[in-house]
Parts: structure tokens; C-alpha cells; sequence
């Protein structure tokens, strides 16, 4: 097995760790480490990328958008609040850089408008457990 492999496993192992704990905790995106999850593990093993994307943490937080369907406005919503969340942190940190909330607010502003305009909306599924009866 080449060094590149390896660190490609290593790296998706981390992101399925750090993504299974954001999608528990509100302040942690699960998206992006569950997204670097998939892309390492394509391009290192067959076994555990066929395993990721057969998991249901992979199946209700990037199947749709990896399949280029979109994202529900739920999952949109999270991941702008989270992002803009972390960004206010960094925002206020940089009271002294005028330059990097300049920048920071450019990136923020970017990423908001990308989530609304560049991502397709798909609406809610309803499951059956959740499905009036007789419908």
C-alpha cells in the first residue's frame, strides 16, 4: 500500500469521525468532514468507500448532494448557521485586521449565496412513519 493511500485513509477515517460528531452537535459541520470522507476514501479503497456511501450517516447528509439532486432547506439552513456561527468567531477575533473581516465577511457572503442560489432545493420527504393514513 503507497504512503498516499494510507494518508487518504487516514484523513477519511478522521472526517467520518469528526462528521458522525457534527451531525450530533450543532456547533460542528458534519457536511464538509463527511464530503472529504467520500473524496478520500474514492480514492484510496474500494472496501471502505462502498462501505461510507452504504452508511446512514453518508445516505442522510451528502447522498443528494453528491448525486447532484441538491439539498433540503434543512440541511442548507444548518450548514449556513454553523458556518456563519464559526465565521462570527474569527470576525470578532480579527477586531485589529480591518483586511481579514474584509475578507472573512467577502467569504461569508460567497458561501450564504452559494447555499441559496447555487445548490438545488429538494423538498422534505416525507417517510411513512410520518405519512397520514390512508394516503
Amino acid at each position: 500500500m503507497s504512503i498516499k493511500k494510507l494518508a487518504c485513509i487516514i484523513v477519511g477515517c478522521l472526517g467520518v469521525g469528526l462528521g458522525a460528531v457534527g451531525a450530533v452537535v450543532p456547533m460542528i459541520p458534519a457536511f464538509p468532514f463527511l464530503l472529504l470522507a467520500a473524496f478520500c476514501f474514492g480514492r484510496s479503497s474500494e472496501k471502505l468507500n462502498h462501505w461510507f456511501v452504504n452508511t446512514k450517516l453518508y445516505k442522510s447528509n451528502l447522498e443528494s448532494y453528491v448525486q447532484g439532486r441538491g439539498m433540503t432547506w434543512k440541511t442548507k439552513f444548518r450548514i449556513m448557521i454553523t458556518v456563519t456561527l464559526l465565521m462570527s468567531v474569527g470576525f470578532i477575533m480579527m477586531s485589529d485586521v480591518p483586511v481579514g473581516r474584509i475578507v472573512l465577511a467577502c467569504v461569508w457572503a460567497f458561501h450564504i449565496i452559494y447555499f441559496i442560489f447555487g445548490v438545488k432545493t429538494l423538498k422534505e420527504e416525507v417517510s411513512a412513519d410520518t405519512q397520514p393514513e390512508g394516503v
